[in-house]
């Protein structure tokens, strides 16, 4: 055989490419969706190479041996916070909507419903800013910050001023900032604050081994805790609310006060031990709670280091037990099959969906993708409002006006089930109506979608649409 010529060549790499395409067949479907099999198979079929070699970067959900191996202690890590909040648990009994929702919470995150809890919204950008650093200034012994995005611009610094201002007055600062949401300013902002005093750790960073772990699994997580009394999450980073050029996020934050804020304090301890290898015991970072207000809540931690899709499950479940209203507003909806059909047949019998998304796109593949689902949704009497006034990055549900969650979580695979999110879950009439009043003042700077105008849209566009459907579980 002469490999010189090139029919030779050309033999030996398309039968490489089936034994690509064979391999991927056998590999893929294990442990994975039926929706993200078919986008790895799609994409294994008309472009192999290009194939495994995301694949062998992205393609598997897991992290390294060493990261497993920790993820096994974290659940004595956070018997201290179960034993805190133990005075405030509220009793699983009864068959309730909220009380089932309660008890699967728990299953899935670890962490049961508290009474005695405070829980302030704060949909102002500035104000919500604000409202940190006047916290971390009145902090005494703990400020814990985790961010996917911590900048080094106007807001950034701010907050790292206050932070080493709090030093200065002998409090202990800790922050974690994921390394690909924080990178173009990751390393000044990590600099910064060492040289302040505050022990700060980059999240997950990215190095290049042999057998090198996913990139894209990242912490999208948003907390904040002040002292183990005042807690802060939701979907705002610590960053210019028009850090992207042209765009303008709109966000919105959870400021908590009692026992729930334990539960956010045992996240950040978790995390911190992933990456640090420091325990922070509980009982030495939180005091002894007292109650701050009537609000039942908790908190669902989800990604990759926890069982199973916990965000999703959640609501799944909650559209199937809804009875009168649903609503949600995410920057990202790319819902899998499961998510499709609950909220579907939600609407055909008789429930008000409403979702709420931007009709400014800051990733183009994404809101192509997203955009493919709405003409099956519009058809089934789900209502689909096209935010007008910037990018809406909150995250937020509502379910008949008794349960509401505020978070980090995206509606999408990846937030589902890559990225390692944190969500509030509020049982209370009065608090899911103030969240419900936000989301109505979403719909007023709204286009509400009308199906017949939305299917004459062009040809093309309906092409692109429905090309980056084919790949939406991979984004």
């Amino acid at each position: 055989m002469h490999f010189n010529e090139g029919g030779t060549w050309a033999l030996l790499y398309l039968a490489s490419e089936w034994i690509i395409r064979l391999v991927m067949v056998i590999v893929v479907p294990v442990r994975r969706s039926p929706d993200a099999a078919k986008g790895w198979l799609l994409l294994a079929f008309f472009l192999p190479w290009p194939a495994l070699v995301l694949y062998i970067l992205i393609g598997r959900p897991s992290y390294p041996s060493w990261r497993i191996e920790r993820v096994l202690q974290l659940p004595g890590l956070l018997r201290g916070a179960l034993a805190r909040t133990a005075p405030f648990s509220l009793p699983v009994a009864g068959s309730s909507v909220v009380v089932e929702t309660r008890e699967l919470v728990e299953k899935l995150g670890r962490f049961p419903a508290l009474s005695g809890n405070q829980v302030e919204l704060l949909p102002d950008y500035d104000k919500s800013i604000n409202a940190l650093i006047a916290d971390i200034d009145r902090a005494e012994k703990h400020v814990h910050l985790l961010y996917f995005i911590f900048s080094d611009d106007r807001i950034g610094q701010k907050v790292m001023e206050a932070l080493a201002r709090a030093v200065t007055r002998g409090v202990t600062c800790r922050v974690l900032i994921d390394a690909v949401g924080s990178r173009p300013w990751g390393r000044n902002v990590i600099a910064q604050l060492t040289a302040s005093g505050v022990s700060a750790h980059v999240v997950l960073p990215i190095k290049l081994r042999w057998h090198p772990a996913r990139v894209d699994l990242r912490n999208h997580r948003k907390i904040a805790v002040i002292d183990g009394r005042v807690g802060y999450t939701g979907s705002q980073n610590i960053v210019a609310s028009d850090f992207k050029p042209g765009i303008v996020n709109r966000e919105l934050v959870a400021r908590t006060q009692g026992p729930v804020t334990t539960q956010l304090q045992a996240v950040f301890a978790a995390d911190w031990f992933l990456e640090t290898q420091e325990t922070l015991l509980i009982e030495d970072i939180t005091p002894e709670q007292v109650s701050a207000g009537p609000v039942q809540a908790q908190v669902l931690p989800s990604g990759p280091d926890y069982p199973g899709s916990e965000i999703e499950s959640l609501i799944v479940t909650l559209i199937y037990g809804a009875y009168k209203r649903v609503v949600m507003t995410t920057p990202y909806f790319i819902p899998d099959a499961s998510l499709l059909k609950a909220l579907e047949t939600a609407a055909l019998r008789g429930v008000d969906v409403h979702i709420v998304v931007s009709r400014v796109a800051d990733h183009r593949l994404v809101n192509l993708a997203q955009r493919s689902y709405y003409d099956e949704l519009l058809d089934a009497g789900v209502k689909i409002h096209l935010f007008g006034e910037g990018l809406l990055h909150a995250k937020s549900f509502t379910f008949d006006g008794g349960i509401g969650i505020v978070g980090s979580s995206n509606v999408d695979i990846r937030s589902f089930i890559l990225n390692s999110e944190v969500s509030l879950i509020v049982y209370d009439q009065e608090t899911t109506a103030r969240l419900y009043a936000e989301q109505e003042s979403c719909f007023a700077s709204s286009e509400l979608l009308d199906l017949s105008v939305w299917r004459v849209r062009p040809a093309v566009v309906k092409l692109c649409e429905n090309l980056a459907r084919l790949i939406s579980p991979l984004l």
